[in-house]
């Protein structure tokens, strides 16, 4: 073989190591961990409320929810039915559940946090409820203040809820006054919300969480 034949192999072969080495390089590690490509979840009622939204006025409605994640954003559908034909409620995005992982009311809730508005809802004759939002919600869904008088941090909004739209649907079961949780501001009560998990207590829209045994955990973005 001449020299230049030989260096030829040689640099042919060398790049062709380098190559693989890139190739390599550029590929996922095999069994790499991924994320859930999609979570299911229900909503919980609020008890005092449930005979102002039920059909028969004692039964709680049921509410499921499916999360779909996409590669630009991800996509919530919640279906719910056994509500009063024609009641509405407005959906959010929520910091804080108002129930503890077992349902009951919370002793140490200290407010909903950071709260993001994502939808409408109204009760269809059949008592059926039915939304699809879609925005950026598993694992990443965030606000933030930036600036300004009282700068707020990154704040992730992992739970869902949503409350009576109109404040007199909720009168009879003893509510008086408004929440500001509608496009108004003159909303109702919170009629139902997620329920965080026991150990984390973080909200099911977080489906990752650095540290599923610590109720310290926060959540891989």
């Amino acid at each position: 073989m001449s020299k230049l034949k030989e260096s030829l192999a040689v640099y042919g072969i060398a790049s062709a190591a380098l190559f693989g080495t890139v190739l390599a390089s550029a590929s996922p590690s095999v069994g790499a961990a991924s994320k859930a490509e999609e979570t299911h979840f229900t909503l919980s009622p609020l008890n005092k409320v449930v005979p102002c939204m039920a059909a028969d006025g004692k039964t709680a409605p049921r509410i499921n929810v499916e999360v779909e994640r996409g590669k630009l954003n991800d996509t919530l559908k919640i279906e719910g039915w056994g509500f009063k034909p024609g009641i509405q409620f407005d959906l959010f995005t929520i910091q804080n559940s108002r129930l503890d992982a077992t349902g009951a009311l919370d002793p140490n809730f200290n407010g909903f946090g950071m709260s993001w508005y994502q939808s409408d809802l109204q009760a269809n004759e059949q008592g059926r409820v039915n939304a699809r939002v879609r925005t950026i919600l598993l694992d990443q869904i965030f606000g933030l203040v930036d600036g300004g008088a009282t700068p707020v941090k990154p704040t992730n909004t992992f739970n869902v809820g949503f409350w009576f739209n109109n404040p007199d649907d909720a009168k009879n079961c003893g509510f008086t006054g408004a929440t500001p949780f509608n496009g108004e501001h003159k909303a109702g009560p919170l009629a139902f919300v997620t329920l965080p998990n026991a150990t984390t207590h973080l909200g099911p829209l977080c489906t990752d969480p650095t540290d599923a045994t610590s109720s310290t955990s926060t959540c891989n973005p």
